[in-house]
């Protein structure tokens, strides 16, 4: 009898991972491309081991806004993407209707910090120098304003 309560805990908690895994790698294939422009970080510790710390101009913009708001906590804004998908703050997401170049992006406060999806890009030992050109967060954004860090591009949006 325990075995079998075992055995469907079990397939339970894989059924659950495996849903997790293929809505991860779904918002990976069919979300939308948006840039975020990242903000300087304290140079003593832009790199520390195999990890460049991230804070993102967009957080800058946005966090007054949501200090003088009604409640300080999590939520979505809504940033206005340019011709080359680079997201601009616009407003906090009120439930209205997305104008054509719009789109929702979940936020998390985290000791008066807003955060956007990670506040850290982790990378192979050794390549360090490859990011140090870094301006922009490539993510992936699902239709409910979720971010994916997908990688870090330059000044002119190259690949890095």
């Amino acid at each position: 009898m325990r075995s079998s309560i075992a055995l469907i805990a079990c397939l339970a908690v894989l059924a659950l991972v495996n849903f997790s895994i293929s809505g991860k790698e779904r918002q990976l294939a069919e979300g939308a491309v948006v840039y975020l422009e990242l903000a300087p970080v304290d140079p003593r510790s832009l790199m520390q081991g195999d990890y460049m710390a991230l804070r993102f101009k967009l957080a800058n913009d946005a966090l007054p806004a949501i200090k003088s708001s009604a409640s300080v906590s999590d939520g979505r804004i809504v940033a206005l993407l340019d011709e080359r998908s680079i997201a601009a703050f616009r407003r906090l997401d009120d439930g209205a209707s997305l104008a054509g170049r719009e789109v929702l992006l979940r936020y998390r406060v985290r000791n008066g910090e807003l955060k956007f999806a990670t506040n850290a890009f982790f990378f192979q030992e050794g390549t360090a120098k490859r990011y140090e050109g870094a301006r922009y967060g490539e993510f992936r954004v699902a239709p409910d304003g979720e971010l994916l860090l997908t990688g870090l591009r330059g000044a002119e949006l190259q690949l890095l």
